[in-house]
């Protein structure tokens, strides 16, 4: 894989990555307020998928060896 791809990818797992963290920061003040349990487990899904596509990319970018 070319640097310039691996460079994107990491760009875009940086980027996930803050969204990532903004939606934990988000999940914990609606917790705070007493949002709407829905709402909130609403929330948690997303930031699992966020999470998800954050580990999808790294095996990407870092070649699954065997020893």
């Amino acid at each position: 894989m070319p640097d310039q791809d691996h460079a994107e990818l990491r760009l875009q797992v940086a980027r996930l990555r803050q969204e990532h963290e903004d939606y934990d920061v988000a999940i914990n003040a609606m917790i705070q307020t007493g949002c709407d349990a829905l709402r909130i487990q609403r929330m948690k899904k997303k930031k699992l998928s966020i999470k998800d596509r954050i580990t999808s990319i790294e095996d990407q970018v870092i070649p699954d060896i065997i020893a």
